[in-house]
């Protein structure tokens, strides 16, 4: 049996209380963290990955999707449209973000396709066709 150790609980509650302010938003919208991060998604069919991230306010320029080394990278930038505006609340993050997935050998990097409508940035990555399972006779 531990014997309890009262210092023990307050610094892990120090802790926790010090990771909740870390990553929340200021009042002028920025995030006091190193960057913005979107949701994504990433599931996959039988012939394709798909990534699909939301992106509201992200127009396409502000975008970059590259593969290096086997990782998809996604690069961007929501900007922020308050100069001139009198804001009262502000509780929208903006300014970049950076998102990296480790890829399966098994992609196809040269048919990855890309989209964005309705705030949904939707990344299709191809399987490659290996075709059918080739048998060894053995002799």
């Amino acid at each position: 049996m531990e014997k309890w150790d009262p210092l023990r609980d307050i610094f892990s509650l120090r802790e926790r209380v010090n990771k909740l302010f870390e990553d929340a938003p200021l009042g002028d919208g920025r995030v006091d963290s190193a960057a913005w991060v979107p949701a994504i998604d990433v599931y996959e069919t039988p012939v394709e990955f798909i990534v699909r991230a939301e992106l509201p306010g992200v127009r396409e320029p502000d975008i970059s999707i590259r593969i290096e080394d086997n990782t998809l990278r996604m690069i961007g930038k929501r900007k922020s449209y308050r100069e001139g505006r009198s804001y009262h609340q502000v509780e929208r993050c903006y300014g970049y973000f950076s998102r990296s997935f480790a890829l399966p050998a098994v992609v196809d990097k040269d048919t990855v396709k890309a989209t964005l409508k309705d705030g949904i940035l939707e990344i299709t990555l191809s399987k490659k066709n290996e075709g059918p399972p080739k048998y060894i006779e053995i002799k």
